[in-house]
């Protein structure tokens, strides 16, 4: 049985000031640990957000993100250094860049990646030069170095070693003229999730994770994979999503076996739920899928 350890992220150096830095008191107060068993490992705060986009690197907050990386990566190694199992509340999705450099400094390891965009923007045609908005991209090498190649370490997860699930922005990237998603990175959107059905298409993921060459994998979730309908409470809404069932059963799937590693949640925006109540169901639907890491 591994402890969960808690990690508090609320960094938004790759988005902006919205809200976003405070779903981690927003998921602790709706009771997310609740008869989990588990710890605090600490918070790791950001340096002051700068909204001037950098004009070298065409992201906002380069340098800031780098840093921050840097100490996130500390404090989630140390939790799994010591064989516990790392939940990371960010926060938006560079602060992914963080988690995976964590396991990058012991080996290789993959990535199970729940986002309702696929986040592979390069700087020239992101609009606002977001790193929430590129960081598969960086975690795969690619981007500008700064961040793409953190402590030479870059690429953090190979494209091989990747699985994208329930993604529903292929027409509106494609406009955008964001690259395009390498063939070596296995991508099922949210029709062939549901194609296939999610407890088949989460079994199929963990499946492919857990047979590589890797160590293990880890789980981000951004809550705009969900569908908005259900969850409105995020910057960027796009009609469509997974279900809570969907979503409940793609994660019990992945983080009940041996080979996750530790699991991140990011983009949930507590300004736009005024009454609480979308926090106490995602709080919910996070607290039982961790249930079954708990018991292995």
């Amino acid at each position: 049985m591994r402890e969960i350890a808690v990690v508090e992220a609320p960094s938004v150096l790759g988005l902006r000031p919205s809200g976003v830095q405070e779903l981690p008191e927003a998921l602790l107060a709706a009771g997310l640990l609740d008869g989990l068993g588990a710890v605090r490992a600490g918070r790791v705060e950001s340096a002051a957000y700068d909204p001037e986009r950098d004009g070298d690197t065409g992201v906002l907050n380069p340098a800031g993100i780098a840093e921050y990386s840097v100490r996130l990566a500390d404090t989630v190694g140390e939790v799994v250094g010591r064989g516990g199992f790392p939940v990371v509340l960010g926060g938006d999705c560079s602060i992914l860049l963080g988690n995976l450099l964590a396991l990058r400094r012991r080996g290789r390891y993959g990535l199970l990646f729940l986002d309702g965009h696929t986040d592979f923007y390069q700087p020239s045609a992101e609009p606002f030069g977001e790193a929430a908005s590129m960081d598969l991209a960086l975690a795969t090498g690619r981007g500008p170095r700064l961040l793409a190649d953190l402590e030479d370490r870059g690429p953090l997860v190979r494209d091989e070693d990747v699985v994208a699930l329930g993604f529903r922005d292929t027409e509106e990237s494609d406009e955008a003229g964001m690259q395009p998603l390498p063939p070596g990175l296995h991508a099922v959107d949210l029709d062939g999730v549901r194609a296939l059905g999610a407890d088949v298409a989460a079994r199929q993921a963990v499946e492919r994770l857990a047979a590589d060459g890797s160590a293990g994998y880890w789980v981000h979730l951004d809550v705009d994979v969900l569908d908005d309908a259900v969850m409105p409470a995020v910057d960027y809404r796009r009609p469509g999503g997974l279900t809570w069932a969907e979503l409940e059963t793609v994660l019990r799937t992945a983080l009940a076996h041996d080979r996750a590693v530790g699991f991140d949640v990011t983009i949930f925006n507590p300004r736009l739920d005024p009454g609480g109540g979308i926090a106490e169901r995602l709080a919910e639907c996070l607290r039982e899928a961790l249930r079954g890491e708990i018991g292995t």
